[in-house]
């Protein structure tokens, strides 16, 4: 076994060799100045530490002897070679959690003290917020029949019932797929939320949330667009939120700080939060959130637990929504949905195992809470109590993608990790999909049909289009690619873009900035109001100068070039920062080489921006290999809601 100082080396040599991060070396090195650590716990805290960096919340010790993990041979080698689970806590540098230490042991995991924390304070807070809250149960039936009407087949509601729960509890989430109904849903459920407070004589405080600037405008505006198609009375709609606000706004930052204005001692002034977008929040912001609610607030959230992952660590919506087996509904709350929804008679336990969903178009059905995909699991014992399960309801219909939708049939199959079905829907010649076998001629006519796309944008922009509409614009269209650096990641993909346009004669400065360049802010500045996430364009103000446009809050702003926080150029994007945003064609580029990032998440993802068209320019081995490559991030939240932690 090598001593300490070797250790310390090895460390040092994996950073700068880019195994690890410098400051996950650094960090091993800083706690044995401090109490000169065992050769153990050297290794130990550097390798916890870079688990974050992966989005991992912790170090599972089985990792440690799986030679299968993803560090490198060299790593892995030191590694297993060292007897892992014989880790003694000693008070001062590895704790169980009930004092401060850099590192905590919690049965067979080992996390930073500060993530442990965060991961027990979200559990405990969700926990407590499984509770029924009082209701009119006969205003709530007239109200679900009101704005749910029976429709003329015998489908299932999946909407209704999704409202149903949502208003029985403290706490809700609302999963589903692209654009099966969940913002339908929330304003239909807010009425109801509204109609409740009313009869018992309550205020009601409604703010709506999402977790980016884009993710809040798209939030605000589908609220607005779908207020207008929906019957629920001119009254009710006046009290209904229609603008939302990021979380950081919401939460109030402080500068040059990590805690916000609004916490356990200074809670939010809200009712009821719906926060969208829920997969994109990681566990820090979560556990801040939670605390920051006032203990009689209602939270909802929204998204879909299989997007990928938050770029920070954790995946707090896929743990929330993350059961083992096949798990349903508590009896009394199938009593109470069977009630509450007038189900014909019919039980909802009739509903829920139903081995396939009447009326949920084929394209786009969820394997979920109510799927009997999982018929080899069952449930062991018929739960009589409300269960965290009584929290959750997931949306099954797609209304977007109608059943000769390629798109809506690929998002599926990717979803599901079927290589064999995703073959097949390549293969089906659906009018929304063109699929590009990856070579240097597909790559150059992919460079030169998004050019095409900007070279519209440019035109408009010539033709003083205003910057609200120049915006709106840049919605229609999207290239997503995995990775940042590269040919095929983004800084290559807009480097060629740029220069495609420069070559016509579009972009007639040399300098960093010019008219029509779009931009995505990359670091939160709260003195600007500006977040990471929040996409602007540049154009010329009625005097001359060129500005960057943002959409904020409902409003057209604009910031000098000089004053914008770190920020980089989209005419590409990653998948990861194109999450909480739609667009009507989408072009999805992978690199040529297989790689660990490369998932089914990352892919659906990518597949689910698209609305109308989508293009895809890929090897076939490497779309398979991400189809059946499944993420799954190290953390003990799942557990902690969901059984023995």
């Amino acid at each position: 076994m090598p001593d300490v100082n070797s250790v310390l080396a090895m460390l040092r040599h994996w950073s700068l060799e880019g195994e690890i991060r410098s400051v996950d070396y650094q960090f091993a090195r800083f706690l044995d100045e401090q109490h000169q650590l065992s050769e153990k716990i050297q290794l130990l805290s550097a390798l916890v530490s870079h688990e974050l960096a992966a989005g991992n919340v912790c170090l599972p010790l089985s990792k440690l002897q799986d030679p299968r993990g993803h560090w490198s041979e060299e790593i892995t080698g030191v590694v297993i070679t060292m007897d892992w689970y014989s880790l003694e806590l000693d008070g001062e540098l590895l704790g169980d959690g009930s004092r401060v230490t850099p590192l905590v042991l919690d049965k067979d995991r080992v996390y930073l003290y500060r993530y442990w924390q965060y991961e027990c304070q979200t559990a405990a807070a969700l926990n407590s917020r499984n509770g029924r809250v009082d209701i009119d149960r006969s205003l709530l039936t007239d109200g679900l029949a009101k704005f749910f009407p029976e429709p003329d087949s015998i489908e299932i509601d999946w909407q209704k019932i999704a409202a149903a729960v949502a208003v029985q509890k403290r706490f809700a989430v609302i999963s589903g797929g692209p654009g099966t109904g969940k913002t339908t849903t929330v304003i239909k459920l807010l009425a109801l939320y509204i109609e409740q407070q009313r009869a018992l004589g309550r205020s009601h405080s409604i703010q709506l949330a999402a977790p980016t600037g884009k993710a809040a405008a798209r939030l605000a505006e589908s609220i607005s667009n779908a207020m207008v198609r929906l019957d629920i009375g001119e009254e009710l709609k006046r009290e209904i939120p229609t603008q939302a606000s990021t979380l950081h706004r919401l939460l109030g930052v402080i500068p040059n700080s990590i805690r916000f204005r609004h916490d356990e001692e200074n809670p939010l002034h809200l009712d009821l939060l719906v926060l969208d977008e829920a997969s994109m929040v990681d566990l820090p912001m979560m556990a801040r959130l939670l605390r920051a609610l006032p203990d009689t607030a209602r939270l909802i959230l929204l998204g879909d637990k299989d997007q990928l992952a938050s770029v920070e660590a954790g995946s707090v919506l896929g743990d929330i929504c993350n059961w083992s087996g096949r798990l349903s509904y508590s009896m009394p709350q199938r009593q109470a949905l069977a009630e509450l929804c007038c189900l014909s008679g019919r039980s909802l336990n009739d509903f829920l195992h139903q081995g396939s969903h009447e009326g949920v178009a084929e394209p786009y059905a969820q394997t979920s809470l109510f799927d009997e995909d999982l018929s080899d699991l069952t449930i062991e014992v018929e739960a009589t109590e409300d269960t965290f399960a009584d929290c959750l309801a997931m949306l099954h219909k797609s209304y977007r993608f109608h059943d000769q939708s390629g798109i809506g049939f690929l998002a599926r199959a990717v979803n599901g990790g079927q290589r064999d079905a995703v073959k097949s829907v390549l293969n089906s010649n659906y009018s929304d999909i063109n699929i590009l076998t990856l070579s240097q001629e597909s790559y150059e006519a992919l460079i030169k049909s998004v050019v095409d796309v900007y070279v519209g944008l440019f035109q408009r922009l010539y033709a003083n289009e205003l910057p609200e509409q120049l915006l709106e614009r840049l919605m229609h269209f999207q290239l997503l690619c995995a990775r940042r650096e590269g040919e095929y990641g983004v800084s290559g993909l807009n480097e060629r873009v740029y220069q495609g346009l420069k070559g016509r004669g579009l972009i007639q400065s040399d300098s960093a900035w010019y008219a029509g360049r779009p931009i995505m802010i990359t670091r939160n500045d709260p003195a600007l109001s500006l977040f990471n996430g929040d996409i602007g364009i540049a154009a010329e103000d009625s005097e001359g100068r060129l500005k960057v446009w943002f959409m904020s809050d409902g409003e057209m702003r604009s910031v000098l070039p000089s004053r914008l926080p770190e920020h980089e150029t989209v005419f590409a994007m990653t998948i990861h920062k194109s999450q909480g945003s739609e667009f009507d064609r989408v072009c999805i580029i992978l690199p040529p080489a297989d790689s660990p990032l490369l998932s089914k998440e990352l892919l659906y993802t990518g597949i689910t921006r698209a609305k109308k068209q989508l293009d895809i320019v890929a090897s076939e081995h490497v779309l398979f290999h991400a189809t059946e490559r499944r993420t799954n991030r190290a953390g003990g939240l799942a557990l902690r809601l969901w059984g023995s932690n």
